[in-house]
């Protein structure tokens, strides 16, 4: 292995670290957000309303599949900063390329699935005949490059547990700044329309797997033999039952979505699916900074924790939990103040046809409030949020597994089978700041009373 930059993760100042970590990974997913959310305006600018609904429902099955990489990625990485943490480079260069053939069969084998049983999915997934033809177009090119993202997910947090965060963030901005070129050549220039959209895509997969290659050739301290790519029951194992913490929790946002979009076609219609799918790019948005300061976090826990410095660790929580709470604060207030700005982004210009221009009336009068709604308990998420992953970051699967399905499994997706029936879609967007409260309430009680009873035991 080269020169180990991984080791100043157990000897810098963790306030250091935290942003050395946390900057790079928020201008990373902001990058990758604004990519969504141009993405989406070029396609309701251009395509139409309809066409956000579109994309919507597609959502669900590939960010599944691309969950598989982001999975093995988060939880063979514990594994592997752990590993690094106690110097056992032998066993690093085993979890990495066992993370890679694993990421690789079992997003390729759901690719495959998905594409045979493409139009009983889409059906499935909420797309009604106004919009299916489109969703059908933009599915099929997606799930062509779909197995590149996963890898993408998978690598790009094996950067980070290596303490090179500034290239984890250069594998998301290129590719980002490559798709809103191609979307507007695609899509406004040559005017190729779903499939403009969809092919532009694909593109930005295509340069961010050739980045991240690049990366573990030339950059990386680990440097991958043959024989690191032969799966093994035992590192499989223990990479199965911390990425499955990741796995279940993406699997759970899937169903809900799949969920969200039946549900707002039952009680409502084809604008309300696209009023949450600009919600959702939004959620992701408006809270880049606030995941940054998580994904930030659990590298420094996870190797300062296998280092036996849990002194380090508890001050890693705290700041963490600082930072991100002021983080969360200032989004709350900016989304209260102006939600109107917000959605005025996704609305096409006078330009548009005139069944285009109505529908985009009517989300300028739904979505706003729904997005207020949505984003009402901000401030308190980041507990939640930072114990889940701290479970993770230590290899305590099954509370990380537990904690991180609170919001959406345990109480997000029964209060949206329950609460419309009585508000209709409105019971939708009042869902989600009660299933944050209630979520937070749970994951900070079992936070506090590990941090109180582990660690301080532990270190004494």
């Amino acid at each position: 292995m080269s020169t180990k930059r991984s080791t100043t993760l157990g000897t810098q100042p963790i306030s250091k670290l935290l942003v050395q970590q946390a900057v790079p990974a928020s201008i990373g997913i902001l990058v990758m957000s604004l990519n969504m959310i141009v993405d989406t305006i070029f396609v309701g600018r251009w395509i139409g309303p309809l066409a956000i609904s579109a994309i919507t429902v597609v959502i669900p099955v590939t960010f599944f599949i691309a969950a598989i990489g982001l999975a093995v990625g988060i939880g063979g990485s514990s594994v592997l900063s752990r590993a690094l943490g106690s110097g056992d480079d032998d066993k690093a260069l085993r979890v990495f390329g066992n993370q890679i053939t694993l990421t690789f069969l079992v997003s390729g084998l759901l690719a495959i699935l998905g594409l045979v049983f493409q139009n009983t999915l889409i059906e499935f997934f909420g797309a009604d005949d106004s919009f299916k033809d489109m969703a059908l177009t933009y599915y099929r090119i997606v799930l062509y490059g779909i197995v590149m993202l996963a890898m993408c997910m998978m690598g790009n947090n094996v950067i980070r547990a290596e303490g090179k965060p500034k290239f984890a963030m250069y594998a998301m901005i290129l590719p980002a700044i490559g798709n809103i070129g191609m979307d507007y050549l695609l899509i406004n220039v040559l005017g190729y329309g779903m499939e403009g959209a969809a092919w532009a895509t694909f593109a930005s997969y295509a340069v961010c797997f050739a980045f991240i290659v690049w990366f573990f050739i030339f950059k990386s301290e680990l440097r991958i033999v043959p024989k690191c790519l032969v799966l093994t029951r035992k590192i499989v194992s223990e990479i199965s039952g911390l990425s499955s913490v990741t796995l279940a929790r993406q699997g759970v946002i899937s169903v809900l979505t799949i969920l969200l979009n039946n549900v707002l076609i039952n009680y409502g219609d084809a604008l309300d699916v696209a009023s949450y799918g600009i919600i959702s790019r939004m959620l992701m948005f408006a809270l880049f900074p606030v995941i940054g300061v998580t994904q930030g976090f659990m590298p420094i826990a996870s190797y300062n924790y296998g280092a036996n410095q849990y002194a380090r660790v508890r001050e890693t929580i705290k700041t963490s939990i600082l930072y991100a709470g002021g983080l969360a604060l200032a989004i709350f207030i900016i989304i209260m103040t102006v939600p109107d700005f917000f959605v005025s982004w996704f609305i096409s210009d006078s330009n548009a046809q005139a069944q285009a221009v109505a529908d985009n009336k009517v989300l300028m009068e739904r979505t706003p409030n729904a997005l207020r709604t949505v984003f009402a308990a901000t401030p308190v998420i980041v507990i939640q949020l930072i114990g889940a992953v701290y479970f993770q970051a230590i290899g305590k699967a099954i509370p990380a597994l537990l904690l991180s399905l609170t919001k959406q499994g345990f109480f997000l997706i029964p209060l949206i089978l329950i609460l419309p029936n009585f508000f209709g879609v409105w019971g939708v967007w009042i869902a989600f700041p009660i299933a944050d409260v209630l979520s937070t309430v749970v994951t900070g009680y079992f936070l506090r009373r590990d941090v109180k009873n582990n660690l301080v035991v532990i270190e004494e």
